[in-house]
């Protein structure tokens, strides 16, 4: 159980009334009157993300106060109670009625006590929350438990959380769920065919790796699940400016995400054959750096001329995904933080997914919504595809022009995955640039939520 939960509090909980523009009225004729007249004095309206704590006749906390929009509103930020373990009085909690969505507004409250504290003390809140009847607490834990992990991997700067740290990590997850574990370093990557990871990592000190744990009965349906683990992004040679450099410790974002779903995934004891692939690299510069223009053959077979060596990701992500699919799963899943187009695109908060499997997609967007985890499709457009093409390679890793990049990159990693029988490619920032309630600023679990409420639909 999460630590922000109290199921047995020694004192009373203090209630948090959820109020709207509409309902206000309402609520304030049930106050005692001097409360109301507090209320009235303090200017209370209502306003969503506003709170007011009441006071009882000896000064205590009687109840609070917290605004909502109206059910009728464009928008409902259903993570609105995130804000309430940042501004509350130390104390514990309980609902007194219900939110848009008691079940996200518990995780949202849970969400919203993460704090980042591995180089300076910063405790969490000191508020409790007792929850509301007929939430599954195992479940909200889990899913707390898994996003805190994401956060915590991408915000742990470069120089410890570099390839051996993040394997070390996910050795540690699939021990503690009785995963087997393999990993393969260095020159042995180029020896046992993966080129490419071999290739975007030598330059780097820190050996680049391929993470690979699978958990399950192997008779359940195969998901494999592939995670970009660029644990930090110079760029290579086509060198980043120090501006777009800056938080590229979150290039991992990808296998960050693939972690903390793997954790829902097993804790939650899905009938799946779970494997879970990250190659692990970082792109560094250095006298033997790969180069533009320098062609390599890929695991698949194929050659990649590099167009840009800043596009690295999708050539890591090639070769673990022609192992995963060498297996033909039933559902392949890659995530990646993977193109600055898509963030032109759709910001950083809406990431885009492919896939042409049509029920996937329905089920993917449905699932975003239910979870307060946006997604937004984006086309594998075929006629895109002719700009991989190479005058002396089979493909070309960044076609020049700079158009669809998001698209282009996914029409990329399409060709490496011929025999699995549902691909789904999810382009994620991991990121949350300015905090929002539940969200704080920095690492981002994003997608996983999402994907894990549609495996628990599809395999739960």
């Amino acid at each position: 159980m999460h630590s922000t939960l109290d199921l047995s509090p020694i004192t009373p909980a203090i209630p948090i009334t959820f109020v709207t523009k509409s309902t206000w009225p309402e609520i304030a004729a049930t106050l005692p009157a001097p409360a109301r007249a507090f209320a009235t004095a303090s200017g209370f309206s209502s306003k969503p993300g506003v709170w007011l704590a009441l006071p009882d006749s000896e000064g205590a906390i009687a109840q609070v106060l917290f605004g909502l929009e109206d059910k009728d509103a464009k928008h409902h930020d259903l993570f609105r109670a995130g804000v309430l373990p940042n501004v509350l009085p130390p104390g514990t909690y309980r609902f007194a009625n219900a939110p848009h969505d008691t079940r996200l507004a518990v995780l949202a409250f849970m969400l919203g006590t993460y704090r980042f504290g591995r180089y300076r003390a910063n405790e969490a809140p000191k508020v409790k929350l007792v929850p509301p009847g007929g939430i599954d607490i195992a479940e909200v834990s889990r899913i707390a438990e898994a996003a805190a992990l994401a956060r915590d991997l991408i915000n742990t700067p470069s120089n410890d959380m570099g390839p051996a740290e993040l394997a070390k990590v996910a050795e540690e997850l699939a021990t503690r769920f009785g995963a087997s574990f393999n990993c393969i370093t260095g020159d042995d990557l180029a020896a046992r065919n993966f080129p490419l990871i071999h290739t975007v990592g030598m330059a780097s000190p820190r050996a680049p790796r391929l993470i690979d744990f699978s958990w399950g009965n192997p008779a359940h349906p195969k998901v494999t699940l592939v995670g970009k683990g660029v644990c930090f992004d110079t760029g290579g040679l086509d060198l980043k400016p120090s501006s777009s450099m800056l938080i590229m410790k979150k290039d991992m974002g990808g296998a960050a995400n693939v972690l903390a779903l793997a954790l829902m995934i097993m804790d939650a004891k899905l009938k799946v054959r779970l494997r879970v692939l990250i190659p692990a690299v970082e792109n560094a510069v250095a006298g033997n750096a790969f180069r533009p223009l320098d062609i390599f053959k890929s695991r698949k077979g194929p050659t990649v001329e590099i167009g840009n060596t800043d596009a690295e990701g999708r050539l890591v992500l090639a070769d673990a995904l022609a192992l995963a699919d060498e297996e033909e799963p039933e559902l392949l899943i890659d995530l990646g933080t993977l193109t600055g187009a898509a963030r032109v695109a759709l910001g950083p908060e809406l990431p885009p997914f492919y896939t042409n499997d049509e029920e996937l997609a329905l089920e993917v967007a449905r699932a975003a919504k239910e979870q307060n985890d946006p997604l937004w499709r984006l086309p594998l457009w075929a006629p895109y595809d002719a700009w991989l093409d190479s005058k002396v390679a089979n493909i070309n890793n960044a076609p020049s022009g700079g158009f669809a990049g998001s698209i282009t990159c996914a029409l990329f990693l399409q060709r490496f995955v011929e025999s699995a029988r549902s691909w789904l490619h999810v382009d994620i920032y991991g990121w949350t640039p300015s905090a929002k309630p539940a969200r704080p600023e920095g690492g981002e679990c994003q997608a996983a939520r999402a994907i894990y409420a549609l495996l628990i639909q599809r395999y739960g």
